[in-house]
């Protein structure tokens, strides 16, 4: 096994958190461009509601940040009718999208093998450790949008679920894709 130099070592991981922060962003906007008509029809009849009985209406942006997190498994969480909360997750609830699940996998492996070419690896196992710092760019912005995702309806919230969000989204996710991805930049060495 090849011991990258610092220097190669400092570019993966810069490579890598900018790669994971590409990465999450470029989702939520596949999410956005390719769900939103059919979120914002979704929404017309809950927006009705709420804004006849003076509450604030459900963004477009909000709720594709949703169904960004069920692309990566997580639920959202919602105050129940009769009290307490229920958990959903919209994509394998409804007939389309299903598709947006291999959209956080394959941007993250992507990020994954940019992050092992700016580090110059040669080696499956230097290309992983380099891949792996995807989480870098990733799990910040998982963080900050769990919580940019909110609405709030009476006295309860919509929303990711915070632990698997972070933890699932956040770190699993990128740590092993970005992982994958860097093992296979070492193939592409010259």
């Amino acid at each position: 096994m090849s011991v990258p130099d610092r220097s190669n070592r400092m570019q993966g991981i810069a490579g890598g958190a900018a790669g994971g922060a590409v990465a999450y962003v470029l989702g939520y906007l596949v999410v956005y461009v390719t769900q939103g008509d059919r979120i914002e029809e979704g929404l017309s009849g809950i927006n009705f509601f709420a804004d006849l009985f003076g509450g604030d209406p459900i963004s477009t942006w909000q709720a594709a940040g949703w169904m960004f997190y069920n692309a990566h498994f997580v639920d959202v969480n919602a105050p129940s009718l009769i009290g307490g909360a229920q958990s959903a997750n919209l994509l394998s609830q409804g007939e389309a999208g299903s598709f947006l699940f291999l959209v956080p996998p394959l941007l993250l492996v992507v990020a994954g093998v940019v992050a092992g070419r700016t580090a110059g690896v040669t080696e499956a196992v230097d290309g992983a450790q380099a891949g792996a710092f995807v989480l870098a760019g990733y799990l910040p912005l998982a963080v900050i949008g769990a919580f940019l995702f909110r609405y709030s309806v009476g006295d309860g919230t919509v929303a990711p679920d915070l632990v698997t969000a972070v933890l699932l989204a956040g770190a699993v996710y990128p740590a092993v894709f970005g992982a994958i991805g860097g093992a296979a930049s070492s193939l592409l060495s010259d």
